[in-house]
């Protein structure tokens, strides 16, 4: 309830910021959402990363970004279709996939080194993601200005037919709304948001651990779910109010935090080593965005039984670990 509240009320603020402003949509889903729906694994990456317990932290930002992919994107999909921008295809999805291929190449050292090596994220690797997550900026900020356009929901008729079937919702948001009250909406949106996902983790990490299991697998499972919820839950609440842009916008923002942001800081702060997120979680989380792009490109627009596909998809991979993990 405090989640999903949180959510209702930070996707107002963010509604009427981006109007206000004439900002596109999307945009205010790919910064201020996304960073605000991203601080609770940012501060589970990087507790565990100081306290040595790195597998949690990579396999919370792996396991985040899966679950963002996969079950947000599917189960936003499942509610209403959700529009996909031209642009979002051509740059923002590929760059999403460019971050994790890059976290792949840089977290798997035993693969491009000598046999023996051991997997870790340098303070070398997090300056070189934090390089990223620059261009990141720069980009996202040539994108917002004006000019670009002041809605990322009226450039074509799918955009139409999706808002309308979505009804007035949308307009539920006062125009006239003054800025203390954005304030409000956006900071209380967000401390609902980390109250109540760090309230499941912490939880579901104390049942997990009585239970024997890794910190890896907790990073990828548990964790990664709990700290998603606020992502979860905004990308729900702002496609039930006819914003798919925000909605799509929040999934690749987060991504490119996680990975970018949060991984790039904590590994400066202290190098993290890399155990029990294996090969084949890196190979899932890259082919998660290579189906993601393919879904968009077909109309511009992911369908209902796309989502469900995409759901599918993160429930087969999670069971695939968790019998990995019993059989460990």
């Amino acid at each position: 309830m405090l989640v999903l509240k949180g959510a209702d009320k930070l996707t107002d603020g963010s509604v009427f910021l981006a109007r206000r402003f004439a900002i596109p949509e999307f945009v205010i889903g790919l910064t201020v959402v996304a960073f605000g729906t991203s601080l609770p694994e940012f501060i589970v990456t990087l507790v565990a990363s100081l306290k040595g317990s790195a597998d949690m932290g990579i396999g919370n930002v792996v396991g985040s970004n899966l679950f963002n992919t996969l079950m947000i994107v599917g189960v936003t999909a499942a509610i209403a279709p959700i529009v996909v921008p031209k642009n979002t295809i051509r740059k923002d999805i590929p760059f999403t996939i460019l971050a994790s291929v890059v976290l792949s190449a840089i977290a798997l050292d035993r693969m491009f080194a000598e046999p023996g090596s051991v997997d870790v994220l340098t303070r070398g690797d997090g300056v070189a993601l934090l390089g990223f997550f620059l261009v990141f900026l720069t980009y996202t900020l040539a994108i917002a200005r004006p000019s670009s356009g002041a809605s990322s929901s009226s450039a074509s008729p799918v955009d139409a037919e999706v808002s309308a079937s979505s009804g007035s919702a949308s307009s539920a948001v006062d125009a006239d709304m003054p800025g203390w009250k954005v304030a409000l909406f956006i900071i209380g949106g967000l401390i609902g948001l980390i109250a109540g996902g760090e309230l499941f983790v912490k939880g579901a990490s104390d049942i997990a651990a009585t239970l024997g299991v890794s910190d890896a697998v907790i990073g990828l499972t548990l964790a990664a779910g709990g700290t998603s919820l606020p992502e979860l839950a905004t990308s729900i609440i702002a496609a039930r109010k006819g914003q798919s842009g925000m909605a799509i916008g929040n999934v690749i923002g987060s991504n490119l935090f996680n990975i970018f942001w949060i991984l790039g800081l904590s590994s400066c702060i202290s190098p993290m080593h890399v155990g029990g997120v294996t090969t084949v979680d890196f190979v899932v989380l890259i082919l998660s965005g290579i189906l993601f792009w393919l879904f968009a490109r077909t109309r511009h627009l992911i369908q209902r039984w796309e989502g469900v596909l995409l759901i599918a998809v993160y429930l087969g991979y999670l069971t695939w670990l968790v019998l990995q993990s019993v059989a460990g």
